[in-house]
């Protein structure tokens, strides 16, 4: 019998449509006890698209792939992984230079 893979595709051809660089999404599907799991990533750059205002984009997505999932008779999860690179890393790295300015100033 073979596997049903429609999450995985949906998720991938929709992301696809969202981003600047689609050929840097990968999407990874896992099977547990709990369900699917699918992480996701994508380019640095494409972040924002893919989260969207306050999260409502990310939360569009989950609610579309439980949707898939629920015709499947599957509890489907997805977990959207930090980019290297990304904007989080950008503003530590800068918060760490501006603690190390402040530590220069005291001299």
């Amino acid at each position: 019998m073979a596997e049903n893979y429609s999450d995985k595709d949906f998720l991938e051809m929709v992301v696809k449509a969202l981003v600047d660089h689609p050929q840097d999404v990968k999407v990874d599907r896992k099977v547990d006890e709990m369900g699917v799991l699918i992480t996701l990533d994508v380019h640095s750059e494409d972040m924002g698209k893919i989260i969207g205002r306050q999260g409502n984009t990310a939360k569009a997505i989950r609610t579309l792939l439980r949707v898939v999932g629920m015709k499947n008779n599957a509890r489907v999860n997805l977990k959207i992984n930090e980019p290297v690179g990304g904007l989080r890393a950008e503003t530590i790295s800068a918060s760490a230079s501006v603690d190390q300015a402040m530590e220069d100033l005291k001299m």
